[in-house]
């Protein structure tokens, strides 16, 4: 048995600036899905940590979906432009967003990537955020739907420990599913935490790698 200590309802310094910091962003958030669906476009934020398989993962969806779809890609990174250029070699429009020290994307950058964009030549954005499981469920972007990616490689208690991701997840992927024997976990265990979180969430088990379960994915988004 440990002592714990839990953070009582509104005991935080600086709440009054939070509270206003995350309404501002739900304001500019709402502003930015208006002028996505004004253009006919759906955007999709991509969350999880680092290494999961987001930009793996939004490879894999790009290849499949250049063909029927105008994509462009948002890449959220604190520094480099790595995943952006990897990304970029697919021929779809990329915009980098570095974020300094901020360990998540906010309705802001988004909104002023998007100006980057000539939107009416898309219908559907993929918005991959910074590597982290914890700042990006607090900051929507105006996306139409969300995806969270983890991985087997993150352990066995990576849902519980990040409930809030999941809360609102339209789909979680569960990939690197080959190395479920080697690192000895229970997939299925995985998703009976996801679900007691989200009961209604479409889960999808993926090789981003390999690209195995990736049209699934497409399918789970409704593209």
């Amino acid at each position: 048995m440990r002592d714990v200590v839990k953070a009582e309802e509104g005991e935080t310094f600086d709440i009054e600036l939070e509270a206003n910091l995350l309404k501002a962003n739900e304001q500019l958030a709402e502003r930015n899905k208006k002028l996505l669906s004004r253009n006919g476009v759906v955007a999709v934020d991509v969350m999880g940590s680092i290494g999961a398989g987001k930009t793996s993962l939004i490879e894999q969806l790009v290849k499949r979906l250049k063909e029927r779809h105008h994509i462009a890609v948002l890449n959220g990174d604190l520094t480099t432009t790595i995943d952006a250029d990897i990304l970029g070699q697919h021929g779809i429009p990329v915009v980098q967003i570095n974020t300094g020290k901020e360990c998540h994307l906010d309705a802001n950058l988004v909104e002023k990537a998007l100006k980057k964009l000539e939107l009416e030549k898309l219908n559907l954005i993929f918005i991959e955020n910074v590597g982290n499981l914890i700042c990006p469920a607090e900051f929507p972007l105006g996306s139409e739907k969300r995806i969270v990616v983890i991985s087997l490689t993150e352990g066995p208690y990576i849902v519980v420990k990040h409930p809030y991701s999941f809360l609102h997840a339209d789909a979680v992927v569960i990939n690197k599913v080959d190395l479920a024997d080697a690192m000895g976990l229970d997939i299925e265990k995985l998703k009976e935490d996801i679900r007691r979180l989200n009961p209604k969430v479409k889960l999808v088990e993926t090789n981003c790698r390999t690209g195995d379960g990736v049209a699934k994915v497409a399918d789970a988004l409704g593209l």
